[in-house]
């Protein structure tokens, strides 16, 4: 397939902002001085950072505080256990020496489950007795891979599950060096068949340096798929527009599928703001003319996205750009997890009233889901019985392949939010009731 390179859509070069900018952005956009001040201070702890078509596209700052998108990228007060906030402010406001304060934020986000899911207990690989930085290999066809490059976003989500790759502490850290070590490991697991290319975010990558990891992997005959997880669709889609390398990135896409692998950009489109601009038509639009298909994919959170009518919204629009409504996700214990969490039963209730509006086309959606230590839990739904009421749950991808497909119940809850707030049904099958075992 020949990529045509259509004259690229006119844009601004990309600039981030962060907590240094945090007064000029106030300026700028006139926001009330206790809300900045807010955001001043839990920037000490939750990784904020921001770009002019985040600022200028995407955020309605007639009424900031109540709007979705400044919620999503701009940390502030609430987001934070009120006795951390409490004991921060406290400090900051003394004038106390920076070494203080440093070591107040590193026990704030020590609490914060950095590593949720047994990321690093479980997920990092072995090879020839060594474990191999900056890999994950959780379920048996996948690999996920985190170039060191591409450890950053163009712009910071505040519910991020992987806030603890951008707080700059290299022992949170997953990052890989270089390809050759994975390349390694997957000459020598070629039950291996989709890499996960992921980070934060490969798209902050050059052309260049993603080539340098991507280009390797043609050559691995096991590997049929390489999935690129990127939030820049929503927050920078000129990359794949106007960048200066934005063409020479589609060229790359179409090498990717000339060699026999298929290219998945797992995009995440988090409001349904996020797809109404022109430049992400467009950029959708030049992704799929290189044979790539995009798959979309969010969390529900609340405060952002917590009703049927903005999920339904969503769904639609990625369809209606040619992209594929992918998964839902519950909101993951980890960061600013109680702010924005939403329970179960409530999420449930949101899942299927939104997809009782779909086409049949976007009914691809999956949902709720947990991505939990044993695997990806589906809350299928809720089962009104003699004995009560129970959630019925589903083993939709597993760390043991035998479970996957597997149905189970646990008891309904209106209050649990999370895989370990839920009681098993007596009835569930003892092999999966040992596999989501604490």
């Amino acid at each position: 397939m020949t990529l045509m390179v259509d004259q690229p859509v006119a844009g601004t070069r990309f600039r981030a902002f962060g907590p240094r900018q945090i007064d000029d952005i106030a300026r700028r956009y006139g926001l009330d001085p206790d809300l900045r001040a807010g955001i001043a201070l839990l920037a000490h702890v939750l990784p904020f950072r921001v770009n002019e078509y985040v600022l200028n596209e995407l955020i309605d700052w007639s009424r900031p505080q109540e709007d979705p998108m400044f919620r999503l990228v701009f940390p502030q007060r609430g987001m934070l256990p009120e006795r951390d906030e409490r004991a921060l402010e406290a400090l900051v406001r003394s004038g106390a020496p920076s070494r203080e304060i440093r070591a107040e934020v590193a026990r704030i986000r020590a609490g914060l489950n950095p590593h949720p899911s047994g990321q690093r207990e479980y997920n990092v690989p072995v090879h020839e007795g060594e474990r191999l930085p900056g890999l994950q290999h959780k379920y048996r066809e996948t690999v996920l891979y985190f170039p060191t490059q591409g450890q950053s976003c163009h712009a910071f989500c505040t519910y991020c599950f992987r806030w603890a790759q951008f707080v700059g502490d290299p022992s949170l850290r997953f990052a890989a060096p270089g390809p050759d070590l994975l390349s390694g490991y997957l000459r020598a697991h070629p039950e291996v068949s989709d890499v996960l290319v992921t980070g934060g975010d490969p798209m902050v990558m050059s052309t260049e340096r993603l080539s340098g990891h991507l280009e390797p992997l043609l050559g691995i005959e096991s590997v049929n798929t390489i999935r690129i997880g990127t939030k820049s669709l929503a927050y920078w889609p000129q990359r794949f527009v106007s960048d200066a390398d934005s063409d020479a990135l589609l060229r790359l896409f179409e090498r990717v599928a000339a060699a026999g692998k298929q290219v998945a950009v797992m995009a995440h489109f988090t409001h349904p703001r996020e797809l109404r601009s022109a430049v992400v038509t467009e950029a959708l639009r030049r992704i799929r003319s290189t044979g790539a298909v995009v798959y979309c994919q969010a969390p529900m959170v609340a405060h952002v996205n917590d009703d049927a009518d903005t999920w339904a919204q969503m769904w639609k629009a990625e369809l209606a750009a040619g992209a594929v409504p992918y998964y839902m996700f519950v909101e993951r214990d980890t960061g600013p997890y109680d702010y924005f969490k939403v329970p179960l039963a409530r999420a449930v209730e949101i899942f299927h009233a939104a997809y009782r509006t779909l086409p049949g086309l976007a009914r691809t959606v999956r949902g709720p889901v947990m991505s939990t230590t044993p695997g990806k839990v589906v809350v299928d739904g809720v089962e009104n019985h003699s004995g009560g009421r129970s959630f019925q749950l589903r083993m939709a991808q597993a760390r043991n392949p035998a479970l996957v497909g597997r149905p189970f119940r646990a008891h309904y809850s209106t209050t649990a939010s999370w895989l370990s707030d839920l009681e098993l049904a007596d009835d569930a099958p003892q092999d999966i009731r040992e596999a989501l075992r604490p």
